[in-house]
């Protein structure tokens, strides 16, 4: 059993054997080399960061790590002993522990309910007393009889954790844990991450966002190409340094300075009450908006407080029950469908960005046709003039630096940054009056987060109106004008960015009004 306080020091810890090495592994798919013989190691107690752009090789390593796939070539130690990892069950066995992006959770189910489902090997009344041991002694209070459906994003991820920590990991790979987290909620995660490092529990943390990485992690591996081109103590480096070794080339800090903006709405959403259709819905009530040609405005809060709901509402993906509900450059538009709102110059992006953006199985090309047939530029005589999208679709190729073969490679084999600029690309390629974007850099790297960013900018300085939904603060921090909360499916007053804390904002991401937070 290893000593806390002994590891509580950083010499002892980074003089310890590593719990996980990984030698020369690499992973081939065809003519790509996925993994190209990376070397890797990670000593009990240590928090280090897996850093790289998307398509950089992170998954594909973890997927080893975890027995999810299998390597081409290179070796895994685990304790000094060479071993091989067959399945998740193999991982689970020897003490690997994953925490996913994504919750895989049954809403209907109680949390402990949802924890016993995986681990079965456990009595439901060993789960109960093992919640409640486990989320009381690292602070991530649960109530186990409490249904999930009912449950915030945060108290989502805390079900995830603690499910882990009960299987009593040796090493937990966390993959984007902070990403439905308000800031607060962040904060605690990262007092509970310390606290198991200082227990002797190893971590690799995987996340886009540099600065809690600085305030985290003492080491950092980082992947370009498939390869390890540095591994450094990321607080050490600024954000910049770290973010031009992932990308390989320097990344600017896209940033707009504030401004006055024309008085002109060309995007109005105003009393907008929508009922819930299920329970995996959120009601919108009394929802109000308004977007200026020019402005940049900034919806900020924890997923699954109704941003794809409102998304849909000024989309036109559901209609409303009064027109005036939401107005697009001066005309009521909310019982008008998706195609009469882009002919009057709308233009969206839903968050998904595969099967709601774009087609996985089809082209690039194809996949343009999709926003910009309602226009009329791509309809001739009831076909669709096809060569004219492929050309379109070379545009934002290039306009947006998406990394592709070309405009009929699938959307489904492209990374998720590279999709995300495509779409983001082959909207402002029609130079619309507003501009509604969910989740515009979520899950992609630095170097595709600072060319959406600038041409979300570049549009709103051409005298677009642009409205941004997103979890990412700093983002909004960096390119909104003003900045709202949605919570419970209700938007609070729409204040100047320079009016915000990240301290205030935090809290009405949890229900707590601004006024009230001083």
């Amino acid at each position: 059993m290893l000593d806390v306080g002994d590891l509580s020091d950083r010499a002892v810890r980074t003089a310890l054997p590593p719990l996980v090495a990984l030698r020369s592994l690499s992973k081939r798919y065809g003519d790509l080399l996925a993994n190209d013989a990376i070397d890797l190691e990670i000593t009990p107690g240590e928090i280090r960061a897996l850093l790289g752009e998307n398509g950089a090789g992170k998954s594909t390593l973890v997927k080893i790590l975890y027995g999810v796939i299998e390597p081409s070539a290179g070796d895994i130690y685990w304790e000094g002993h060479r071993i091989r990892i067959d399945s998740p069950v193999d991982a689970r066995n020897l003490g690997i522990g994953m925490v996913f992006q994504h919750f895989s959770l049954f809403d209907e189910l109680t949390v402990a309910e949802n924890v016993a489902v995986a681990l079965r090997h456990m009595s439901f009344e060993a789960v109960r007393r093992g919640l409640k041991a486990v989320s009381e002694g690292y602070g991530l209070g649960l109530d186990p009889d409490h249904l999930v459906r009912t449950l915030s994003a945060g108290e989502r991820q805390r079900i995830e954790i603690v499910r882990c920590l009960l299987q009593n990991p040796k090493l937990i790979v966390l993959d984007e844990p902070t990403s439905v987290l308000t800031p607060q909620e962040s904060e605690r995660l990262f007092q509970t991450l310390e606290q198991l490092a200082d227990e002797g529990k190893a971590i690799l943390y995987i996340s886009h966002k540099l600065e809690e990485v600085r305030r985290l992690c003492r080491t950092a591996t980082i992947l370009r190409g498939g390869r390890v081109v540095a591994t450094l103590d990321p607080r050490e480096k600024s954000a910049g340094e770290i973010a031009a070794l992932m990308v390989g080339a320097e990344v600017g800090d896209v940033r707009r300075e504030a401004r006055e903006v024309a008085s002109a709405r060309v995007l109005e959403v105003q009393s907008l009450s929508m009922p819930a259709l299920s329970s995996h819905e959120r009601a919108l009530v009394e929802v109000d908006v308004g977007v200026a040609a020019g402005e940049i405005v900034g919806i900020a809060g924890v997923a699954g407080n109704g941003q794809g709901e409102l998304f849909a509402a000024i989309s036109g993906e559901r209609l409303s029950d009064s027109p005036g509900s939401v107005v697009i450059a001066g005309v009521p538009v909310g019982l008008r469908g998706i195609d009469e709102r882009r002919k009057l110059g709308a233009a969206f992006v839903p968050e998904e960005r595969l099967g709601h953006a774009a087609v996985p199985g089809h082209g690039l090309g194809d996949n343009t046709v999709l926003s910009h047939h309602a226009m009329g530029g791509l309809v001739r005589t009831g076909f669709i003039a096809f060569d004219r999208a492929r050309d379109l679709a070379k545009r934002v190729i290039g306009d947006f630096d998406v990394r592709t073969p070309g405009p009929d490679a699938q959307a489904s084999k492209l990374s998720g940054g590279n999709l995300q600029k495509f779409v983001v690309g082959r909207e402002i390629l029609r130079n619309p009056k507003v501009l509604v974007v969910d989740q515009p850099t979520w899950g992609v790297d630095a170097g595709a987060a600072q060319v959406i960013r600038k041409a979300l900018i570049d549009l709103a300085d051409g005298g677009a109106g642009v409205l941004i939904v997103s979890q990412d603060l700093d983002e909004l921090f960096a390119i909104a004008d003003r900045i709202a909360v949605i919570h419970e499916g209700r938007i609070g007053r729409i204040r100047p960015t320079a009016e915000w804390t990240r301290e205030a904002i935090g809290l009405e991401m949890m229900g707590v009004a601004a006024d009230d937070a001083h």
